[in-house]
């Protein structure tokens, strides 16, 4: 029972920790030298990757990607192919 206490500590600490930006590496250091085992820490980490995932939103559409060139006064610049592309694709 105290280690099930333990581990949802640890993966709420993760949770948090991991929302604001902190890297997984620093964290379970942050962990170790308090004193939790090595197991646990995995553990936690595992189980708190997995609610964060869930909570991610699914995307449903690919973004579109456009470029252009611009020159230097920012104007779109039309880019020609040569004949050679042209005719041979």
């Amino acid at each position: 029972m105290r280690e099930v206490s333990s581990k949802n500590k640890v993966v709420g600490y993760f949770k948090k920790n991991l929302s604001k930006g902190y890297t997984p590496d620093t964290l379970k250091y942050a962990l170790f030298n308090q004193g939790y085992s090595r197991a646990i820490v995995e553990m936690a980490l595992t189980q708190a990757n997995k609610e964060l995932a869930e909570k991610a939103p699914i995307l449903k559409e690919k973004p579109i990607i456009k470029h252009e060139v611009l020159d230097e006064d920012d104007n779109p610049i039309e880019i020609k192919k040569s004949w050679w592309k042209r005719v041979f694709g």
